[in-house]
């Protein structure tokens, strides 16, 4: 229900937008659709990725490795996953979403979308040009103390 009411509140903006200058409309529109080339990639390659992941592992070996009952292996191994993975928000969400509807527990997907978020090993060598080899060591050692406490709390909050 909230998703009709989403989509006709944009169709209304939209029209709304539309009368008042089709100019700036029309200049909006082709923004958006240079943003959506841009994500577009990103978005297929990590859903073809999820979807094999999906295809091959069933839920009940989901469950055996990041499910409720994987204890610390599956939080840490969903944490060290996490910190390795380079995939943006926006694909994240939805992927940690469907991963629990196969199975998959809550502290270890938190883990996962909370390292994949702030820890960048796959972005150390920019990092280290940047800010230098300690500094950026110190921020990814500490993001990644700093997500597996952020997962403890929400596996915390989520059990309340």
């Amino acid at each position: 229900m909230e998703t009709i009411f989403l989509y006709a509140l944009v169709i209304v903006l939209f029209t709304i937008s539309f009368f008042k200058d089709r100019a700036k409309t029309r200049a909006a529109l082709k923004k958006a659709g240079k943003s959506i080339e841009g994500i577009l990639p990103q978005l297929v390659v990590v859903l073809v990725l999820v979807s094999t992941i999906l295809s091959l592992f069933d839920s009940g070996v989901i469950s055996r490795l990041i499910g409720r009952d994987s204890g610390i292996v599956g939080f840490f191994g969903a944490a060290l996953v996490g910190s390795v993975t380079l995939i943006p928000g926006f694909v994240a969400f939805p992927a940690a979403a469907e991963l629990m509807a196969q199975g998959a527990g809550v502290l270890p997907i938190a883990a996962f979308v909370s390292t994949l978020m702030m820890v960048g090993i796959l972005t150390f060598p920019m990092e280290q040009a940047y800010f230098g080899r300690t500094t950026a060591l110190y921020r990814n050692i500490l993001a990644f103390g700093f997500s597996l406490v952020a997962a403890l709390v929400v596996g915390w909050v989520v059990g309340l």
